[in-house]
């Protein structure tokens, strides 16, 4: 069998990442597995980077959120908690804003994603300003890329506004929240965007099975 030198990592850093990725999910996933993993998500993100210093951590934490889906994809089907994916185009204010309120209201009963088909390079402050507000802390919130394990493990796809470039799976339970932009808006507005989305994640967690 010929081998093959390991691949090279893009950011040296990323090793320690991967190590505790390796201790955290022994006996699940290769080491192989891993660091394929957690070098697509750093390079993923990097796409989209104006600088790359910062990218090690959401890196390993596009990698957890990853390895968590397929891990959920190949456990038993229907098992575990609702898990519920936020789409929009640049995963910087909407969907940011609901998987945040979703995450903070469920208090631990689902599991809350979110991505941007052509995710920006971060956050707008003032949509990371807002839930401040509400009491959720957003501090570590960065936009994320949407990857094939996060739409697989997903049993609700909430889309907002990225249009035709939504996957559709099936199996899946879709909904549309026609919610205004926040790009560029003032943060009274983005208050009031808040709220509409608030009102939604009511009747959304009103509408799951209670676990």
């Amino acid at each position: 069998m010929t081998a093959y030198p390991p691949p090279v990592l893009p950011d040296e850093r990323l090793a320690s990442g991967i190590a505790r990725l390796a201790l955290r999910y022994r006996g699940h996933f290769s080491a192989e597995t891993i660091q394929r993993l957690v070098i697509d998500s750093y390079e993923r993100l990097a796409e989209h980077a104006h600088v790359r210093t910062h990218l090690v951590v959401p890196a390993e934490h596009l990698a957890t959120e990853r390895l968590d889906a397929l891990a959920h994809i190949q456990g038993a089907p229907g098992v575990g908690l609702p898990r519920v994916l936020f789409v929009c185009s640049h995963n910087a204010g909407r969907s940011q804003l609901a998987a945040a309120l979703l995450a903070h209201r469920a208090a631990g009963q689902v599991t809350v994603s979110s991505a941007g088909t052509h995710p920006a390079t971060e956050v707008e402050p003032v949509v990371a300003e807002v839930p401040t507000e509400a009491g959720v802390d957003r501090a570590d919130a960065f936009c994320k890329p949407l990857t094939d394990e996060v739409v697989q493990a997903a049993d609700i796809v909430i889309t907002m506004g990225c249009g035709d470039a939504c996957p559709i799976l099936p199996g899946r339970r879709y909904l549309d929240w026609p919610v205004t932009d926040t790009e560029g808006a003032p943060i009274a507005v983005v208050r009031g965007i808040r709220d509409e989305i608030d009102a939604r994640i009511t009747e959304l967690l009103a509408s799951l099975p209670s676990t």
